[in-house]
């Protein structure tokens, strides 16, 4: 896939008008019949999540932070592949593994002391390109890590605004 080929219309449109870049991504959690289960609407794809089980869940699905880490790996699995792509970097194989500690002391409010949510995460790139230079691998991260949307967004955090309707 020639992927300049396939962005420069986009790019070209996008630096002729570059409010049409702007664009907005929507996701919608409902309620099911367990208050420890949800269904998440993107307008694409519907999934469904539970609580973990470490906080009462029934552990037999994705958790909140299980779709976190797998926004986070594939915002850069994706990126990882397209940049490679776009620089001509030769890869025969690209795995990213994303993993997350946190304290579930925190969400259940055991403790004060004790941050919600992640206290660490890891974002681990398994890259197999034995015909790339290191200078193609060190330029394939730093591009990576700068494009991927997910990982500058978890880095520099937008600020949230929290609306409560009430019917």
């Amino acid at each position: 896939m020639d992927l300049r080929s396939l962005q420069r219309p986009l790019k070209d449109h996008y630096r002729q008008d570059p409010s049409s870049s702007r664009i907005t991504l929507s996701a919608r959690g409902g309620q099911t019949d367990a208050p420890i289960a949800c269904s998440i609407d993107l307008g694409r794809a519907i999934y469904n999540a539970q609580a973990h089980a470490g906080v009462g869940g029934a552990g037999t699905g994705s958790c909140s932070g299980d779709l976190l880490l797998g926004a986070l790996a594939a915002c850069a699995q994706i990126t990882c592949q397209m940049v490679a792509g776009a620089m001509g970097v030769p890869t025969e194989n690209i795995t990213v593994t994303v993993e997350g500690d946190l304290d579930l002391q925190g969400t259940l409010g055991i403790s004060k002391d004790v941050p919600v949510g992640f206290e660490n995460l890891r974002v681990i790139f398994d890259i197999r390109a034995p015909q790339a230079t290191e200078d193609q691998l060190k330029a394939l991260q730093a591009k990576t890590e700068q494009y991927c949307v997910v990982m500058q967004t978890l880095l520099h955090p937008p600020r949230i605004e929290s609306q409560w309707m009430r019917v």
